[in-house]
């Protein structure tokens, strides 16, 4: 049976593979400025258990898994409505945006539910903090595929242990990997790679 990855991948992938093989393959993990933001907005999500408002229930930090696809990892918040129906919701820190790696996230929480409760699942919501907004997602026939592709390269990533190489952008600056990664140096071509790393060689 192969190993399962955390839910929390897929978006880093989407969003940098290179970020997301130094975590898999490597086990690199850091922080800054925004993960302590992220970990303040989930501080309550991040609690388990369930409250019941406005004749929703709930259910905080519910830990999730999909066999098929080889999947863990936990849901913010699952709203349980008078119906049954579940409506997934994950927190995210900055303004309302639509970010396809956000969505692949949220509709990978869905694929696990599916599976686990035996329900049909066709929306979710991404709730920026910033904003204080929620923005609705369909799980649509496009975004499932999409979400199942990115789970499948995850797991050929992890099989290869290969670490592709950095493609530095702007956005690069604030990942919380970049003192690791150093895609301005990393992204450059092989011989200036290679003389960067002979200065750390003894």
């Amino acid at each position: 049976m192969r190993e399962p990855l955390a839910l929390s991948l897929l978006n880093d992938f989407l969003y940098c593979h290179r970020r997301a093989a130094l975590k898999i393959v490597e086990g690199w993990r850091s922080a800054n400025a925004h993960t302590a933001r992220g970990d303040i907005v989930h501080e309550h999500a991040d609690l388990p258990g369930y409250e019941v408002a406005k004749g929703v229930k709930l259910l905080r930090a519910l830990p999730v898994f999909s066999d098929r696809l080889g999947l863990n990892g936990k849901c913010d918040i699952i709203e349980q409505r008078a119906d049954g129906s579940l409506f997934p919701v994950e927190f995210k820190v900055g303004k309302r945006r639509q970010w396809e790696n956000d969505d692949a996230q949220l509709c990978a929480q869905a694929l696990c539910l599916e599976e686990m409760f035996h329900v049909a699942i066709p929306r979710g919501a991404v709730f920026h903090a910033d904003s204080k907004r929620r923005r609705e997602i369909e799980f649509t026939s496009d975004l499932r595929a999409l979400t199942e592709k990115t789970i499948s390269d995850l797991h050929a990533l992890l099989d290869s242990s290969a670490i592709p190489r950095a493609v530095f952008r702007e956005a690069c600056e604030e990942c919380s990997l970049y003192e690791i990664c150093l895609p301005r140096v990393t992204s450059q071509p092989a011989a200036f790679r290679q003389a960067a790393e002979k200065l750390f060689q003894t």
